[in-house]
This record gives C-alpha cells, structure tokens and sequence, in this order.
C-alpha cells in the first residue's frame, strides 16, 4: 500500500487521468464505440516520438545544437535561444515534441553552466514558448489539427487567424526572459564544455542514421495526415526492435497511458445523451470561456473534442484551448510531457516544479487573455 500511495504521488497526472476515466466509465459504460472514438492516432505519434527521442538521446544526436547553444556567452542569450527554439520549432513538429528536444538540452546545459537555479523559470517558459508558438499552424498541436480538419477551413486563413495573438505572444516572450534576468542581463553562463557534447563513435554511426530517418518518417507522417499511421506506427516499432529492442523498455509508457485515460474520459463524456444536451445549450457563444475552464479539468485536446460539435464561433474555441495551457499543469498535455522530463531528472522535487510553473504561466495568461477573447469575438474565422 505504501509503494502504491509512493507511485501515485510520484504521478499525480496518471492519478488524476485514471480517476477520471474511471468515473467517465461509470456514467457511459464501455462499448466498441467508445474505443473507436479514442484518437489511436495522436497516441501513435506519440510512441513513436518518444522512442525515437530516446534514441537521440542515448546516440547523442543533439551534440551539434548543444555546441551552438554553447556558444552563447550569456544567459539571458542562451535562455532566449532555447525559448524560442521551442516557439518556432513547435510550429512544424508539435509543441510536444519541441519540448521532448528542447527541455532535456535545457537541463543538460544548466547543469553544466552551474545555474539549476534558472532551469525551472526557463522550462516553464519554454512551455509557454510551445503552447503559443504551436497555434500558428494546423499542425502545431493536436487541438489545432483536430479543428482544422473538422472546419474545412484554408491553412492559408487558419494562420492568418492566429497571427496576431500568434506575434504578441513572442514579444512578451522576449520581455519574460529578460526579465528573470533583471538583477544582471549579462550574466555570464560560464559554460563547461567538458564532457557536456559527449562524442560521436564512428562504429555508432548507423543508429544515428537510422533514429534520424525514423524522425524524418514521423515528421513527414505528421505534416501529410497520412492515413496510413498505423503501418508507419508498426513500421517504426519494427525497425527499434531490430536495431536496439531495449531502446523499447525506455520509452515513458506512463505518459501514453496518461494520455489514453484523458481520450477515454472525453469520449465518454461527449457520448452521454444527458451531458451532450446540457452542453449543446451552454456552449454555443461561449467558447472561449468554456474551452479554457474545462481544459483545466481534462486538458485542451480532449476538451476540443468534447467541444467541437456544441460550439458555434470556431475561432473564439482555437483562441481558448490555445491558451488553456497557461493556467494550470492540465491545462495542456504538453504541459504534462514538460513535468515528466523534469521529474525524471529530479523525481523529488514535483510540487516544486507545479508552484513555478502555475505561477508564470498565470502571470502570461494575465497579460494575453483579455486581447484574446476581444480579437476571438469580433474576427471572423
């Protein structure tokens, strides 16, 4: 008993997500339709990034950024360069995947400059960096690409839309960063490079290749919407497990089955006659509101599906579970890839890790709701 209580304070997202699954499932029992309903697809991606991520890792695969990022003598440079490669990176590859790369580099280079002290403001930044540089695109994030898929709308309209909010978010990016270092915005990093690059073995050189055309396979998989993930999903298991089966014991099963009991709660939630009528009456106008106070409760992926079909003004919904993931840890699944990483590094300090992260995240959130709601009100997506 006291191991299992241990293992659920450890993981408190898993804990949230399986009793709310488990209380979903008690008001909509299971059926076939409520598994055909789970997006397996956002899922999938999600193996597969986490294990070909993990292959990076353990081949060194992002020494050559690590050596740039090096370079930068400050630490209000170094801290901007990692933000921002989160912002514009999440743009292409999801805000997920920006923070499976960015956020270990993070804490790699900290250590090594003698300055954790910066790595918890830093990361939370960096997730804000991923939940708002993602919204631009149809592809950024999986709320993003579930709704633009349903609405039929153009990319070309779906960015012009987001811009806005889009480019205030990077300006008051800058200013955040620069105002964590306030006390001396030239603050030396004083980085050690020695041993923090590692070293490419020449007889390593064909894992490297192959982790990098995996990456390139999952990138391409995510950008096209192919539907055929499910062989590409199979496809990329095969290869690991022939190439480096171990590589498969690492992956962070926790965070998929975090992920599968927050879809099983939406779309048990969005299947129940009763809860689908009081929300056809409720949301409609409301969106923005709505979507941001439930995402707080079951995430922003899960409540755009829950969402999507009640809603009548579109943009104001994008515009609300964008910024959902500024307010709490649940707000954003990303935010919940972020808080694993940190907690795998250092596993006793996760309240610690929630108390900072809330705290920026709300002091953004204060400055970008407001122009949010007016612009989602009165633009027409």
């Amino acid at each position: 008993m006291k191991k299992a209580f241990a293992f659920l304070k450890k993981e408190p997202m898993l804990t949230v997500s399986v009793l709310a699954a488990a209380a979903a499932l008690i008001i909509t029992p299971p059926s076939m339709t409520l598994i055909k309903e789970i997006d397996w697809h956002t899922l999938a991606t999600l193996f597969m990034m986490l294990t070909v991520l993990e292959g990076f890792k353990k081949e060194n695969i992002f020494r050559p950024v690590l050596r740039l990022s090096g370079k930068i003598g400050t630490m209000a440079g170094l801290s901007l360069f990692l933000v921002f490669g989160v912002f514009f990176s999440s743009m292409f590859v999801t805000n997920d995947v920006s923070l499976i790369v960015f956020v270990p580099l993070t804490i790699v280079l900290f250590r090594a400059a003698d300055k954790e002290k910066y790595i918890l403001p830093v990361i939370s930044m960096e997730n804000i960096a991923a939940v708002r540089g993602s919204l631009l695109t149809p592809f950024g994030s999986p709320q993003n690409l579930f709704i633009y898929g349903q609405s039929g709308v153009s990319a070309a309209r779906f960015v012009s839309y987001m811009f806005p909010i889009w480019i205030m978010s990077a300006g008051l990016l800058v200013l955040f960063v620069l105002f964590l270092y306030r006390k001396d915005i030239r603050e030396k990093t004083l980085l050690n490079s020695s041993g923090v690059w590692g070293e490419w073995k020449k007889d390593r050189r064909r894992y490297r290749v192959v982790y990098l055309c995996l990456f390139a396979v999952i990138i391409a998989a995510i950008v096209s919407r192919t539907s055929l993930w499910p062989y590409i999903t199979a496809a990329v298991a095969l290869v690991v497990l022939f190439t480096d089966r171990k590589l498969l014991l690492k992956t962070d099963y926790i965070l998929l089955l975090t992920f599968l009991c927050f879809f099983v709660f939406s779309s048990s939630i969005a299947s129940n006659g009763t809860v689908s009528g009081f929300l056809r009456s409720s949301v409609a106008d409301r969106e923005y509101v709505w979507s941001i106070l439930l995402s707080q409760v079951i995430s922003n992926v899960p409540a755009s599906i829950v969402l999507y079909p009640f809603s009548k003004n579109i943009g104001a919904l994008l515009y609300g579970l964008d910024s959902a993931g500024l307010c709490t840890l649940i707000g954003s699944l990303a935010s919940v890839i972020n808080y694993r990483i940190y907690v795998r590094e250092y596993p006793k300090n996760g309240m610690k890790f929630i108390a900072v992260f809330t705290l920026i995240s709300l002091a953004f959130f204060a400055f970008v709701a407001i122009p949010g709601y007016f612009i989602s009100r009165n633009v027409v997506f």
